[in-house]
């Protein structure tokens, strides 16, 4: 089978989620990439005679402090798509004419899905993203975010519109609202699922805004051993500084103290959220301001006991944060996941029945 492959280029966990499924792809199927941003660099290292992987532009939000600014964000693809439109529109009639593929998957990315739709194709959904839209959400998860949470729901659901199948990864699982949705454990790398979780002593903290200018006093007060990562990005080596270690990226050493941490503090991003969860580390999660689907991964976090949310990080929250860990590690010693099998199982049978045409291949929720 011949499979077109979008990847929205916006952070690095779709890449990273993509690449586990394109492994998997690529032993039985020829496969095409469409992907924007720097999570081109990324799978562009694992082209093969079975994959290729050709860039495109997309879109992308602007941070600072913390928060997506929206101002900057809008005049940042104002100018991509200006750069960028050309440029598709070639790589669009490029493929048409060179690939020729039976089916689209589209991992929240447009360019592929509105080849799909433009080729009358089908086009197969992979994200995290179509859970706000298409699942139903208790009153209390979206207590006070009522106004984003529709903005973002009118949002994601033009993204994939009318798509044959929608494949959701998600470690926490809502009602299913509409049709031809299914709910899957997160789709990890080889790395984390060769990891075995052991007891430690310290905190993994991920957090690469400078806005809490507290962050260190903060981490230091707790006593508590604290390895840091991405506060210092010029780093060549550790620096202690007390009970707080400073470490450069290391995507091994990252791993490393993420199965052996005591707990974890970083942002409400769905891909460390899903790999804390499934090495069953409590996290305390600091969603980045003006994002609704980073709030609502911390609110389910909470909801489950898996961690806790916080819109920043204080002395008072750390420390209740430390002293709940054995409540959350009960919890989090409930969850199971059998590597990625469900979700690649899934998608196989799904690629094969919307190739061929078939409705009616998988259940409503």
């Amino acid at each position: 089978m011949r499979i077109l492959y979008g990847v929205v280029g916006e952070g690095m966990g779709h890449a990273m989620r993509s690449r586990v499924i394109l492994d998997e792809l690529t032993k039985r199927h020829q496969v095409q990439v469409v992907v924007s941003g720097r999570a081109y660099d990324y799978l562009k290292a694992r082209a093969s005679e079975r994959l290729a992987v050709e860039k495109i532009w997309g879109y992308s939000l602007v941070y600072e402090d913390n928060q997506v600014r929206k101002f900057k964000t809008l005049l940042e693809n104002v100018k991509g798509a200006l750069r960028g439109w050309p440029r598709n529109v070639r790589a669009y009639f490029d493929l048409a004419e060179k690939f020729q593929p039976d089916v689209v998957i589209s991992d929240f990315e447009s360019w592929s899905y509105l080849f799909a739709k433009n080729h009358r194709l089908p086009v197969i959904s992979v994200d995290n993203m179509q859970i706000i839209d298409r699942c139903r959400h208790a009153p209390a998860i979206v207590k006070g975010v009522g106004a984003e949470m529709k903005l973002t729901q009118a949002i994601v659901k033009t993204k994939v519109a009318g798509a044959f199948h929608y494949f959701i990864t998600t470690f926490f699982r809502p009602p299913v609202r509409l049709k031809r949705t299914s709910l899957h454990p997160p789709i990890l790398r080889p790395e984390i699922l060769a990891a075995r979780p052991e007891a430690g002593g310290h905190l993994l903290v991920y957090q690469t805004s400078t806005s809490n200018r507290a962050l260190p006093k903060i981490l230091e007060a707790s006593g508590i051993e604290c390895r840091v990562y991405g506060l210092r990005r010029d780093l060549k080596a550790d620096v202690r500084e007390g009970n707080v270690l400073y470490r450069p990226f290391s995507e091994a050493g990252f791993i490393d103290d993420l199965r052996t941490a005591r707990g974890v503090i970083a942002s409400a991003g769905f891909t460390l959220m899903g790999e804390a969860v499934y090495l069953r580390r409590p996290m305390l999660a600091i969603p980045v301001k003006k994002q609704f689907e980073q709030v609502l991964n911390a609110r389910y976090l909470e909801a489950e006991s898996y961690g806790l949310g916080a819109e920043a990080i204080s002395g008072a929250r750390l420390g209740e944060f430390v002293e709940r860990l054995p409540e959350f590690e009960r919890a989090l010693a409930g969850y199971s996941q059998d590597g990625n099998r469900d979700l690649l199982g899934a998608l196989e049978a799904g690629l094969v029945a919307a190739s061929s045409g078939a409705k009616g291949m998988f259940p409503e929720s």
